[in-house]
């Protein structure tokens, strides 16, 4: 509290009256300009979810690219209303809203459909989802446990068939005439025009389900379906998952103790995972073909596509994620037929957009981690390489649309940028599809014609242009959301040296370059997330810290994505050792190269693996971090779920050394420095007794600690005046320990 005690001395000394000198007084340091902080901006930022709502959302455009379909609330409110934009006239309308399909009646969700969301981080209300039938002609919208279908043409709504419980993860068939539901752990069929429903599947216990993701596929694969139509609409994949062997959690209400906890399976690792396999069923009704792997070798089900022209495709892994195999299955027969083996010795990423079949069937695209950076490659259909499309050097980060001679792919050699390229699938010409700085993506019709270019750019601004396929713009999906009151004061800088780390630093916008100011922060400091991009959005509550008088920064160390395989994989086995010596070689490195960064100063902050970083920081690395706050933080990896953790660290039973190096409660015993704790006691994602733990371990060890459990919270925190109330304890935590800026 260095300015606090500073303030009590000279308070002292003028009671005293020790005023008699009559030598010229020394010029009084430099005082701080006022902040331009203020709590208005917090209010602002909680009760438009960071001036998000009013954006357009879940962008689709029909196949033949007559139309775009996006999701768009108001500026401070979570319900979401159906749009439609028209290419030929430049226009946008209503086309569905929840009070109309409900007739007023109030929306109403299950436990179980509230947990899918929370794994796909939605807040929305109204209409949260919808899909479109693939000729583009008609929508499906599960909305308060019920079904809908809406003719985009007329607006007709027809309520499909409720019976047999409340409906998750509703998708239409190939032709668009049946829709396909789990309701309560079984699949349903129902045809639309008749509206009867047939039931395909009967679980044989509680702990059976038919047709969806188990919980690490949706959480930690990317991987939300269930069930896959044939192409021709005939046969239904479908996943079964056995949980029985899964361990039970239980999230109770501490604010409502007379609710009965709700029970969540979760495997941690080392423990038993849920079972999982792949049927085939007509959609008629009938047996189920089950398809044949080696379910011991490789129990993780990643993947799973069903294309025109192609086989079912299957992508599956080993329990320590180093080896996987992708299987073409008969369904028939259920017989699989290898068509290619990934390994590497520290683990494989999955790209949830591979393998991207052609049109024709004649062989599918693929991409590979296995010269020592992301490719984009085709092979036939055999699973043989055909030829790499892109070289390890292009900085491929992710496949925006695969037509019959070409492709539009993300890349960009600076990890700060994604940028939008087209190469030719025959001639390898390259050309560029976006324009300016930023993060660039497009969604495009299925025929390649029209496109939803977004932008967000380093002022903050996001932008989403529908392009035709000559590249006029017919015009831009309108954002009806608040315009934050600033744009991020943000400098992108590379610090060199031997690893030349990616950094972001966030001034004051009333920057005094003769002060010294302290420094907080930012940190993830995880695999597959960055913090240091271009987009300018993702900087605001970080501009609101620095607005308070301080230089907030975030680096992204080796472990974090877009530097190549070498980079990431640096991890395996401890997830804190080196990104710890990362940050803190960062934050030396910047405090040495300006000046007015005070290296004596610096606090830490971060959010679920930056909470954990946060807490390791101020533990492992007092030397550097003077204060820390961790939200939602992993105290013990052995309390997380299997498919991450295992991926990183390996078994536990292989690896106890590196578990307990990796555990926060391990290093409790050496906190020296400030820590505020805080945890959403409903979180399912990283559980709320991990935070009891950290807490517990600090007082027996005799170590002082904050601890701010939010009541009833999750993973996220959505709602505005727990956020507002939340950034602003958090501001004014590490205010009180770094204090103000300084003369130099």
């Amino acid at each position: 509290m260095r300015n606090s005690l500073r303030t009590i001395f000279l308070a002292a000394a003028l009671a005293t009256g020790c005023t008699q000198s009559t030598q010229p007084e020394a010029p009084a340091p430099s005082a701080a300009p006022p902040s331009l902080a203020s709590d208005s901006f917090l209010t602002d930022y909680a009760e438009t979810f960071r001036f998000r709502l009013g954006r357009p959302s879940q962008i689709k455009v029909t196949p033949d690219g007559d139309a775009v379909l996006f999701l768009r609330s108001g500026p401070r409110s979570f319900v979401q209303d159906l749009w439609l934009f028209d290419p030929a006239t430049g226009t946008e309308r209503v086309l569905l809203t929840a009070e109309k399909i409900l007739e007023g009646g109030e929306e109403k969700l299950t436990a179980e459909e509230l947990a899918r969301r929370e794994r796909m981080r939605l807040a929305a209300r109204g209409i949260a989802g919808y899909s479109l039938s693939p000729d583009g002609k008609q929508i499906l919208v599960p909305l308060s446990g019920r079904l809908f279908v809406a003719e985009r043409a007329s607006g007709k709504v027809t309520e499909l068939p409720s019976d047999g419980g409340h409906p998750i993860d509703p998708r239409f068939s190939p032709d668009g005439t049946k829709v396909v539901v789990v309701r309560d752990g079984d699949l349903f069929v129902i045809d639309v025009a008749a509206g009867k429903q047939k039931r395909l599947t009967v679980r044989e216990t509680e702990t059976i389900e038919n047709g969806l993701a188990e919980f690490v596929a949706q959480e930690e694969m990317g991987r939300m379906e269930g069930s896959w139509f044939s192409p021709d609409g005939r046969l239904l994949a479908y996943q079964q998952t056995d949980v029985s062997q899964v361990e039970t959690n239980f999230i109770s209400d501490p604010m409502n103790p007379q609710a009965p906890a709700q029970p969540w399976r979760y495997p941690r690792p080392g423990k038993k995972n849920a079972e999982v396999r792949l049927g085939i069923v007509p959609v008629a009704g009938g047996k189920t073909v089950w398809a044949q792997w080696d379910r011991e070798r490789y129990p993780y089900l990643a993947t799973v596509k069903w294309a025109k022209g192609a086989p079912l495709t299957v992508l599956v892994q080993n329990r320590t994620q180093t080896e996987e195999a992708l299987l073409a299955i008969d369904p028939a027969t259920g017989a699989a037929r290898e068509l290619l083996v990934e390994r590497d010795e520290a683990w494989l990423n999955i790209d949830q957009e591979m393998p991207r079949w052609l049109a024709d069937g004649s062989g599918f695209l693929w991409t590979t981690e296995r010269e020592g950076a992301w490719q984009l490659e085709l092979r036939g259909r055999d699973g043989k390489l055909v030829r790499a499309i892109t070289d390890p050097g292009f900085g491929y980060q992710g496949l925006s649309f695969a037509g019959d001679d070409h492709v539009v792919v993300a890349a960009a050699k600076d990890p700060t940028q994604r940028q939008l390229f087209r190469l030719g699938l025959a001639d390898g010409k390259l050309e560029a599809v976006s324009v300016g700085d930023g993060l660039h993506d497009a969604i495009w019709a299925a025929k390649g014609g029209l496109s939803v270019r977004t932008t967000a750019a380093p002022s903050g601004e996001t932008r989403w242009q529908v392009v035709k396929a000559d590249g006029t713009v017919a015009g831009a999906l309108q954002s009806k959301a608040e315009k934050a009151p600033f744009a991020p004061n943000l400098e992108l800088v590379r610090l060199g040296g031997e690893h030349d780390f990616a950094a972001g630093i966030l001034r004051p916008r009333n920057f005094d370059p003769k002060l010294r100011y302290p420094v907080i922060v930012y940190v993830y400091g995880g695999p597959h997330y960055q913090t240091v991009t271009a987009a300018g959005d993702r900087w605001l509550l970080q501009q609101w810290f620095a607005d308070h008088g301080f230089v907030v920064v975030s680096i992204d160390g080796r472990g974090t994505p877009n530097r190549g395989r070498a980079w990431e994989r640096v991890i395996k086995g401890n997830l804190i050792d080196v990104p710890l010596a990362d940050q803190v070689a960062g934050v030396k490195a910047l405090a040495a190269k300006y000046p007015e960064m005070d290296g004596d100063r610096v606090g830490i902050f971060g959010w679920s693996f930056g909470g954990y970083f946060s807490a390791m920081a101020v533990m492992r690395a007092p030397e550097t971090f003077k204060v820390g706050v961790a939200g939602a933080p992993v105290a013990d990896w052995m309390d997380y779920d299997t498919h991450y953790t295992e991926r990183y660290m390996g078994m536990p039973e292989a690896n106890a050394q590196g578990y307990e190096k990796s555990s926060v409660l391990t290093w409790a015993k050496d906190l020296q420095r400030p820590l505020l704790i805080v945890h959403g006691t409903a979180d399912d994602n990283v559980y709320f007794s991990h935070a009891l733990k950290m807490s517990d371990a600090l007082f027996r060890a005799g170590k002082k600690h904050d601890f701010l459990p939010l009541a009833g919270f999750t993973h996220m925190v959505p709602d505005p005046l727990v956020t507002t109330r939340l950034y602003g304890q958090i501001q004014r935590y590490l205010a009180a320990e770094l204090g103000k800026p300084e003369a130099r």
